[in-house]
Parts: structure tokens; sequence; C-alpha cells
């Protein structure tokens, strides 16, 4: 496994302006009728407000049911909010026509997480990749297929794979094919949605360094999401740790793997595999996550946190900005949640 940026090459990489900006987003999902009834509603996203600096990559984080991919989409406006706004580079593009938003397409692109099902079988790899440049106003055949070659070369592949079709490759040519395929059009910001976990472990670590490779080459913004804490200890600048829909706690990588501020982050970090920890000194995560359709009230973690309070049932903990870059959603700044204690 490659290793995680130092603090100084992050400094190289990393112009002091937001390229995105979100405020105070939700996104509300209706499920279907239950025979006379309406359908209850899935709070997915509840009014999560962060920014990404140019050039930075911002990790996601948190279990299945967390709202991670939701807020993926949410920020491409592959699916529309239901409240919020959503600036990139200084422009609100909350209610853009589609028309208007289909010119900010070729700044903002997503690498989805299954390989297999993003390709077209019935295109070969060329036409997919030529599809998007003519989509994007590249007429000429010729300019298209030289970019088509340089792509492939970009992620790794033979200029010859343009030709062959996407059975004839493992997932892990496939994912180098749709990273070429989200490249093409020049984006400023790209959202990887978990791009690895459909992978084989053997193949993750070159597709993780082929991404942070292009991502420095490029100067690339990413929001990279995943639940794998390792992948994202590698891969990102900040970590924004999520659960239920809600921001629980956003750092720098380094200060958030050793020393977490919310016990749900502390949760995650004991879980995660670690071979030279005891298992009895570490505080575990207990029970299930809770239905977002029916979640808790006040802090949405309470029915599974070690230091809950009888405040926290019905206070609803905000995002507190502790300064150096960290901030955190919790009513108890009495937590000495140190690296050892969650070791």
């Amino acid at each position: 496994m490659t290793q995680p940026f130092t603090p100084q090459q992050n400094a190289k990489l990393l112009p002091q302006y937001s390229l995105l900006r979100v405020v105070d987003i939700s996104k509300d999902f209706t499920l279907p009728r239950e025979g006379w009834r309406r359908g209850p509603t899935l709070r997915a996203v509840e009014k999560i407000s962060f920014d990404v600096t140019e050039g930075e990559v911002l990790g996601l984080v948190g279990e299945s049911g967390s709202g991670k991919s939701t807020l993926g989409r949410l920020v491409l406006r592959l699916i529309e909010s239901s409240a919020g706004k959503i600036y990139f580079n200084g422009q609100d593009i909350s209610l853009l026509s589609s028309r208007a938003l289909l010119k900010l397409r070729s700044d903002m692109q997503m690498v989805f997480q299954d390989p297999f099902a993003s390709l077209n079988p019935r295109r070969k790899v060329g036409a997919a990749l030529e599809e998007v440049l003519e989509l994007h106003g590249q007429r000429d055949r010729n300019d298209r297929q030289n970019r088509v070659a340089e792509l492939l070369r970009l992620v790794g592949m033979p200029a010859e794979a343009a030709a062959r079709w996407p059975r004839e490759f493992s997932g892990g040519q496939r994912q180098r094919i749709a990273i070429a395929r989200a490249l093409a059009v020049n984006p400023r910001l790209l959202v990887a949605d978990e791009p690895v976990s459909a992978l084989d472990v053997s193949v993750q670590a070159g597709v993780l360094s082929l991404l942070r490779t292009l991502q420095s080459d490029l100067g690339l913004t990413m929001i990279f999401i995943s639940h794998d804490l390792s992948v994202v200890e590698v891969m990102a600048d900040r970590v924004m740790v999520m659960y239920l829909g809600r921001v629980m706690e956003i750092a720098p990588t380094r200060e958030l793997y050793t020393s977490p501020l919310h016990p749900y982050t502390a949760g995650l970090l004991a879980a995660a595999p670690q071979a030279h920890k005891k298992k009895a000194d570490r505080v575990m995560l207990k029970g299930e996550i809770p239905s977002p359709i029916n979640p808790p009230s006040g802090c949405v973690f309470r029915t599974r946190c070690p230091y809950v309070l009888p405040k926290c049932e019905v206070e609803v903990p905000v995002l507190k900005d502790l300064g150096a870059g960290r901030l955190v959603a919790c009513l108890r700044d009495d937590l000495a949640l140190t690296a050892e204690a969650v070791e």
C-alpha cells in the first residue's frame, strides 16, 4: 500500500480558495406507498455544509446507509437536493437549468463503484471514450481518436485497448478505463464513489496509486468516498465522517486518525482491522445503525454511544469549529478520545 501524503506535499497542492462549497444541503426520498397510506419519508442527507479547496482530496467515510454516495451525487446534481445551496467556483449551481448545467459537466465528473456496470458492453472502449468527447464538442474524429489513445496511456493502458470490448478486461482494467472516461474532458472536480471496493485486494493498490498520481499531476480536486478507513488514509488530505446523513467530524487526515474527537470516529477506527491492537482496549461500536426512516431524536448517534448523556436525547449537536481545521458535532467537550483511547 502506498503511503499517505505528507503535510508538506499537501501544502503544495492546496491553493487557498474553495472550488466547491456546499451549504445546508438536504435530501429526502419518499418511499413507495404502504397500502392506502402515503409512503414514509427517508431523509438521506440532513443540512450538511462543507468546502473543498482547489487541489484538495476530501475523504467521506461512514457505514453503509450514512449518506455518502447520496451526497456525492447531490454535489454533481446527478440527483436534486430537497434544500440547500451548491457553489462551484463561486457560482450557485443549485438552480441552473439542464442546459446551463451541461456546460459545467466537463468541470465535474464521477467515477462509479462498479466497473462492470459503468461501461456499455455493446460499445468498444474507444467508442465509449469518443462519445464523451463528442458530447462535449470535439467534432473532429482524428482529434478524438488521438485523445482516446492519450487517455488510455494516461491510465496505464495500451492505445490498442480502444479496439477491444469491455468484457475482454479485468475489473481493475475496466476501472482504469472508467477513470480515463471521467478525465476525458479535463474536469476540475472528480467524485470517486467507492472506486476500489468492487476490486480484488491485489489490484486495489494499483488503482489507488494511479488516482493519487493523476490527482497530483493534473491538480484535480477530489471527493473520495469509501467505507474503508485504510484507503481513505492513503488518499485524503481531510476526512469528513458521516452517520445517518449528518456530519459527525471533519479534520485533517493525520489528526483525525491519531486523535479523533467524536465517539463515532473513535468507534470506526477501533473497528478497523488492527492486528497489533488488543481488542479489549478498544472503544467498540455496538448494535446496528438505526433506520433512516425513523432516526433517533437529538443526537442520531446516541443509541450506540458509550458516552451518552440524558441531554443527548433532546439536543441536536451542531458542528463546532475548534480551529486548526477541526470540526465536531458532539454535545460533550470533556472526552479524551486520544489515539490511546481507541487502540
